[in-house]
């Protein structure tokens, strides 16, 4: 089992766990992620590792409760323990001086990107972040990537904090105040990663994406997470989850992640009835 040390509620449905994995706490770099089990019979769950501690042995996983199994993993406290910590997992960001960097987040995905934020400026780049969410309400990590980044811009859809509008319009501006851009890392939804990829395409500037694919086994022998870059099909638990934003065939990927809402609504409605059960 693998012990919760610590839980923080960071924004409606979305919480911090601070998890002893002692091992994956030592080796993981940024990029990287675990796939957890609650419990004997539970789903594999795909999680991108935000930080870590390796003195304390513990690694960080922010989870967003969004289905069956999520809701199930976030309902756990302090002193409970996860079956299963598999990893770290995929492909690790690289790590290099490249000159200026954007990195776009929208929605949880920022708690993919601030490890990769770090990353980049301990490697001695300039780093300017856009960080956005729907609202005010669903902002994560605004303290911790301003720390790491050279210049931190909040964006949200509605305008109740930060600038009005979108991360890839954010970028876009950038360029126009003619900006040198050496690299974009774009993380979220996938219809904003998309975005982000058109921006900078006319403009030939490296853009890389991180596929929040459906994942199962994590080491690329159910083809689950197969993605589409340019002409060539890749798995973005052992190729990725990073990839050329240019190459990606983002339409695919967008479809994909509706395969399984009818199972995952037959699985919410067995878990209110057996609630609603419980409690008559």
């Amino acid at each position: 089992m693998y012990k919760i040390v610590k839980k923080q509620d960071l924004a409606p449905n979305i919480t911090r766990f601070s998890v002893e994995a002692p091992e994956v706490a030592r080796s993981r770099k940024p990029g990287q992620f675990v796939v957890i089990r609650a419990e004997e019979t539970s789903e594999r769950v795909p999680l991108t590792i935000v930080d870590s501690d390796p003195e304390k042995g513990t690694i960080d996983l922010i989870i967003q409760k969004a289905g069956f199994s999520t809701t199930r993993l976030v309902s756990f406290e302090v002193g409970d323990g996860f079956l299963d910590v598999l990893g770290p997992l995929g492909r690790p960001t690289d790590m290099e001086k490249y000159g200026t960097v954007v990195c776009v987040g929208g929605g949880v995905g920022t708690a993919v990107l601030y490890p990769i934020v770090k990353g980049l400026k301990e490697a001695g780049n300039e780093v300017i972040t856009i960080n956005g969410a729907r609202n005010k309400e669903l902002l994560i990590l605004e303290e911790e990537l301003g720390a790491v980044s050279d210049e931190l811009i909040i964006t949200t859809d509605d305008g109740s904090y930060g600038v009005k509008g979108f991360g890839s319009t954010v970028l876009q501006g950038l360029i126009d105040d003619k900006k040198n851009i050496d690299l974009v890392v774009a993380i979220g939804p996938t219809m904003m990663m998309k975005a982000v990829a058109e921006v900078t395409r006319p403009y030939k500037i490296h853009t890389i994406a991180s596929l929040n694919a459906i994942m199962i086994d994590g080491t690329g022998m159910c083809g689950g997470c197969r993605v589409t870059v340019g002409d060539e099909v890749k798995f973005a638990c052992v190729d990725g989850p990073e990839f050329d934003a240019h190459l990606v065939d983002f339409d695919e990927q967008i479809a994909k992640h509706h395969y399984y809402d009818k199972e995952q609504k037959c699985q919410m409605d067995l878990m209110i009835d057996k609630a609603e059960e419980e409690r008559a």
